[in-house]
């Protein structure tokens, strides 16, 4: 998906998918387009059926106990991580799941400082459990709800990371200003017209005193946080007074 004359992107994405037309999506646009072209970073989808056995490419079966839907076995799995992923590759194996632990700000940097990942999509009811374990697989999640599959929460978790790697933001220092980067939501923001429909932008906002500003966008970002999600204010706090200890 990268001009082959194109010097080998530091950042190397693998996504196992029954639907690798969904790639590379909105990832072909935008921010993330525009480094997929230059080669900063590259994605491969591949047909996890392309791994079946018999002649009718079967990726999944009755799930061991009974229950409704299927499960997606893991003998077709773990040929398909193997393909793309040897022993020795330092790239992480995510799994798309909804029990898996939260997408966090934190995570996605730490993805985007490392060499890339392997990102396997579910589907059905689910992934075989021994799979998961002997391929060490990573569950991660964007939310407490279900999706038909793993494909659009694997755009998501790239989406989230490539704008983080070097030279894809046109101004480096707008990711480290953004809601979770310092465990609070992010200040309100305001541009031109001064007044819009009788509200103007705060006049601090036009003073020209950086200082005050700074001050204000602390603040607003400490109400907004409090208001919205006190789960991270009370966190925020917590690590401050332990700081202060």
């Amino acid at each position: 998906m990268t001009d082959a004359s194109a010097p080998a992107a530091a950042f190397r994405a693998d996504v196992l998918t029954l639907y690798p037309e969904m790639f590379p999506g909105p990832l072909g646009v935008s921010l993330a387009g525009r480094a997929l072209a230059r080669g900063t970073w590259s994605l491969t989808a591949t047909q996890i059926r392309d791994f079946a056995t018999d002649r009718h490419r079967t990726v999944d079966d009755t799930p061991a106990g009974g229950g409704p839907g299927m499960v997606m076995r893991p003998d077709v799995l773990a040929a398909a991580i193997d393909a793309v992923s040897p022993a020795d590759d330092p790239r992480p194996r995510l799994l798309m799941s909804p029990r898996g632990a939260p997408l966090t700000q934190a995570r996605v940097r730490a993805l985007a400082a490392g060499p890339g990942a392997v990102i396997l999509c579910g589907r059905f009811e689910g992934v075989d459990e021994r799979v998961i374990g002997r391929r060490g697989l990573e569950e991660v999640s964007i939310g407490d709800y279900v999706l038909s599959g793993g494909e659009v929460a694997a755009l998501v978790v790239l989406d989230a990371v490539v704008r983080l790697l070097p030279g894809v933001m046109g101004n480096a220092a707008s990711g480290h200003t953004e809601s979770f980067e310092t465990g609070l939501l992010e200040h309100p923001q305001y541009t031109r017209p001064a007044a819009f429909e009788g509200e103007e932008i705060p006049p601090v906002l036009l003073s020209g005193d950086h200082g005050k500003v700074d001050v204000w966008r602390r603040t607003e970002a400490l109400r907004i946080t409090r208001e919205r999600r006190p789960d991270l204010h009370a966190a925020h706090v917590a690590g401050k007074s332990r700081s202060e200890a």
